[in-house]
């Protein structure tokens, strides 16, 4: 009987093992392709801002000051998720007058929901900033 149990955990510890060992190794390239989709996805949320700034712009005479300005509750350009400043790992900033504005989107937790903070603003130009720290006018541009 002792024999019996023995084989059995050598099979079943063996293949517990490899599982660890398979969940240890692919969990590290999965958690990259979540920043990396969190990151697309945080840029196409910028380029979503400069579109409906454009409509705002041209409907107002003045670009938004705020995401909410933007939102379902005023001008309905943009979704309730964005409006919130809060979507897919990325917290997002708007700040705007009549004739500029600026987009601030940085991950909620750098190294996990994303390694890149962006910036925009009125001239279209998309800059970069890896790791900690906000981007800003000065960060390179994304190419």
């Amino acid at each position: 009987m002792a024999r019996v149990w023995k084989s059995i955990l050598r099979v079943v510890g063996g293949s517990f093992a490899l599982v660890i060992f398979t969940a240890f190794v692919f969990t590290g390239n999965y958690s990259r392709v979540i920043m990396h989709r969190q990151e697309t996805a945080a840029l196409g949320a910028i380029r979503t801002i400069h579109t409906v700034q454009v409509q705002y712009y041209s409907q107002y005479g003045r670009y938004a000051a705020s995401l909410r300005e933007l939102g379902p509750a005023a001008a309905g350009l943009i979704d309730g998720e964005l409006a919130s400043g809060t979507m897919g790992g990325y917290n997002f900033t708007l700040a705007g007058n009549a004739s500029a504005y600026a987009i601030h989107a940085d991950p909620v937790e750098v190294g996990k929901s994303g390694m890149q903070s962006f910036y925009s603003d009125e001239t279209l130009v998309i800059r970069q900033n890896y790791g900690r720290g906000s981007a800003d006018v000065t960060s390179p541009e994304l190419k």
